[in-house]
């Protein structure tokens, strides 16, 4: 038990591991004045993806001022579908090429910044989104990108990824390529302050799976647990504040910025099960992608919790310190007990849905669940417990 310790340093310098970010990022007070300064920059024009929900709400508004304070010429793409099959991204893909933008600001949240992404490293090319499925490393940034989220959440300003649906095969797929991480990044607690408390909830907790399953991941590695444990501590402390109270902007920026974290940790790192059932979940069912998350959070981490004890222990002792409750669990199966339950008391407390029943789905659809599921490998060979067909099934049965 000694060597331990070393043998896991020694084994963690043997693997290769990467850690890729936006070339700037700002944050905190005031943060959105930094946009007319970024596009004062040489750009002639600008494409300014979003969609008519963050319009209709006046989120749009105050990036849109710093944007004219540029004098930069715009033009908004506004017709973006939420969580986009692969056709519906193409056509905003499509109608960014004739604009002759030369820069793209995303003001929005994960489908947004997904568009926009696919959008910049399409510009110039004859291939498209369909292409990028089978083959996503052919595409090259062709513009730059700047990600304001509107939502404390996906992390996609962050990522590398664009998530999109296949309907002919009811499922969604995520096309990964280092040339769709942002050049820029926003995050100014402002952008979130009206967000509705049920699209705060869920965003939210998809930000804590994903912090929590990079920190869990058979990819996890030294840059990713900095990020992973960061976001981590900093959702669990905040999330339920910043959901109830619309005044809470410190708890709020928080979220941003542990989001943003989390986003960090995935181009490190990776998700794990969490993730791949629940991409089933969107495709064909259409449940909001940060609320089958949500539904699958505990019980995934319930399978997981006697390979990751000890993480899950690890995690504890960080959020206990200096806490109240820091002397509640003692041993290492206590703390851990401790952790999965406390995330599952606060999607509880955030009122997201925790059965399948409230979407129409029942154990008729559980066969085909489990068949889309598995076919998600790209993600479950990253979690640290195996998933069998026989697991999946019964995760998905805890929750129909």
């Amino acid at each position: 038990s000694t060597l331990f310790p070393y043998t896991t340093l020694f084994r963690s310098m043997l693997t290769q591991y990467t850690l890729k970010m936006p070339h700037a990022v700002y944050s905190g007070k005031d943060a959105l004045d930094k946009l007319t300064q970024i596009i004062g920059t040489g750009v002639k024009k600008t494409a300014v993806f979003t969609d008519r929900g963050i319009i209709g709400a006046g989120l749009l508004e105050l990036p849109l001022s710093k944007i004219k304070e540029s004098g930069c010429e715009y033009v908004i793409f506004d017709d973006l579908a939420a969580e986009p099959t692969y056709e519906q991204a193409q056509k905003a893909v499509d109608a960014f090429k004739e604009s002759g933008a030369d820069f793209i600001v995303a003001v929005g949240g994960g489908s947004v910044m997904d568009t926009a992404k696919l959008a910049s490293v399409l510009a110039t090319d004859e291939y498209g989104v369909m292409e990028l499925l089978d083959n996503p490393q052919m595409a090259k940034k062709c513009v730059k990108t700047l990600m304001i989220p509107t939502t404390a959440g996906t992390g996609a300003e962050a990522t590398p990824n664009a998530i999109v649906a296949v309907p002919e095969k009811e499922l969604k797929v995520g096309i990964v390529n280092d040339n769709m991480i942002a050049d820029y990044v926003i995050l100014d607690a402002v952008m979130i302050k009206e967000l509705p408390r049920k699209i705060a909830a869920s965003t939210g907790v998809d930000a804590l799976c994903h912090a929590v399953e990079c920190f869990t991941s058979n990819k996890k590695n030294p840059f990713s647990d900095i990020f992973a444990l960061q976001a981590f501590e900093m959702i669990m402390k905040n999330i339920e504040k910043a959901c109830d109270d619309p005044e809470a902007l410190k708890e709020k920026n928080n979220m941003l910025v542990a989001s943003f974290y989390a986003g960090a940790a995935i181009t490190a790192s990776g998700t794990t099960a969490v993730h791949a059932l629940s991409y089933p979940l969107g495709g064909r069912y259409h449940i909001p992608h940060g609320v089958s998350n949500a539904i699958l959070l505990a019980p995934v981490m319930r399978f997981n919790e006697p390979v990751c004890r000890g993480l899950f222990a690890e995690a504890y002792d960080r959020l206990a310190a200096g806490e109240s409750f820091a002397t509640e669990a003692k041993s290492e199966e206590e703390k851990s007990a401790w952790v999965v339950n406390r995330m599952e008391e606060i999607v509880e407390h955030l009122n997201i849905p925790k059965s399948l029943k409230e979407f129409g789905i029942g154990s008729e659809d559980l066969d085909e669940l489990v068949e889309a599921g598995m076919g998600v490998q790209r993600l479950l060979v990253n979690n640290m417990r195996t998933v069998t067909a026989e697991d999946a099934k019964k995760i998905y049965l805890e929750i129909i």
